[in-house]
């Protein structure tokens, strides 16, 4: 049954990207496409993410009718600070997903309209503790891409398609869903799109029943650990294995990597906070782990994972740093 319901979502999911791959052909190269997709997928979970702790609170307090997404921008602005330090961002009731994919048809300004969004989302963060965990994660959707269209028209045209095709997209609560959406969509953007590219797919993944064996491997006969830390964690499937195999809780200090490629590690960051991931619960640096290890002072880890991509040349004696 379990199966079942796990194909069922993942067919789901696999036929909505295809479909949106479908409607932006020929117009984005698809390794850019993926950016599209996956920052829009963002977009929609932070805001809805953001809602449903709103509305619980307020519901829980005695107002069951509550709605953030019907709040005026006036009154929600008064509730930034103390969202930014439990949350780590804050997005006005006027600039949430649902809100701006309804005027999205008749926005004649809509990428405009996105710019402004996103660095007003990202801004928030600024000065707070936040805010390394938040920096630059809009920065590879360039909503004024000439790969839109060549002219303001043709863009937001395809930005209202791709804001619909995201807001429909039957995924119910991520944290419920028996797959991995979020990491799920971005596999099967890489295997669609990484041989046209001309790139290696497993340098950017690895595939979601390997990293739950590594996983699984690593925590045989423990019911916690203090911290996990994977050096080449690309999109963070493996660390995110841990907290579903001991549940976040019991990963008690947190979750820590690196990666070296920009992309990745964006979409890892991404990839936290996707899975309610608090923001002072991780710490993904970027770099070349080899050469310049950002972690010395967080050890010791009580767990190391990972799966390095294998296929990268290898320097050997031809580094001083690395001999």
């Amino acid at each position: 049954m379990a199966e079942n319901k796990r194909d069922m979502e993942r067919a789901e999911l696999h036929r909505t990207i295809w479909n949106i791959a479908n409607d932006l052909r020929g117009s984005v190269d698809g390794w850019d496409f993926k950016q599209y997709v996956l920052g829009m997928l963002f977009y929609r979970y932070i805001s809805e993410n953001l809602t449903n702790f709103i509305n619980k609170g307020e519901r829980e307090a005695g107002d069951p009718d509550f709605d953030y997404a019907k709040m005026s921008d006036e009154e929600a602005i008064q509730a930034k600070d103390d969202l930014v330090a439990t949350k780590g961002f804050f997005i006005l009731p006027s600039e949430l997903f649902e809100n701006v994919r309804k005027r999205a048809p008749h926005d004649k300004n809509l990428n405009e309209t996105l710019e402004k969004i996103f660095k007003n989302i990202e801004a928030s963060a600024i000065g707070t503790p936040s805010e390394k965990n938040f920096k630059g994660l809009f920065d590879d959707i360039d909503v004024n891409s000439n790969k839109l269209g060549n002219t303001v028209e043709e863009r937001n045209k395809k930005l209202v398609r791709l804001l619909n095709a995201i807001g429909d997209m039957q995924l119910g609560d991520y944290q419920n869903n028996s797959i991995d959406a979020f990491g799920d969509a971005y596999e099967f953007l890489m295997t669609m799109y990484a041989s046209s590219a001309g790139k290696s797919g497993g340098e950017f993944f690895t595939p979601q029943e390997v990293s739950e064996l590594l996983a699984r491997i690593t925590v045989v006969g423990k019911k916690d650990v203090n911290k996990v830390y994977d050096p080449a964690c690309g999109s963070g499937s493996l660390l995110l294995q841990f907290a579903k195999i001991l549940g976040k809780e019991n990963v008690r200090l947190g979750f820590f990597g690196q990666e070296i490629n920009l992309t990745t590690y964006n979409l890892c960051r991404i990839n936290m906070w996707l899975h309610d991931i608090d923001y002072d619960r991780f710490d993904i640096a970027l770099g070349d782990t080899l050469t310049n290890p950002k972690h010395w002072d967080d050890e010791p880890f009580e767990a190391i994972v990972s799966n390095p991509p294998y296929s990268v040349k290898w320097e050997g004696d031809s580094n001083p740093i690395l001999i």
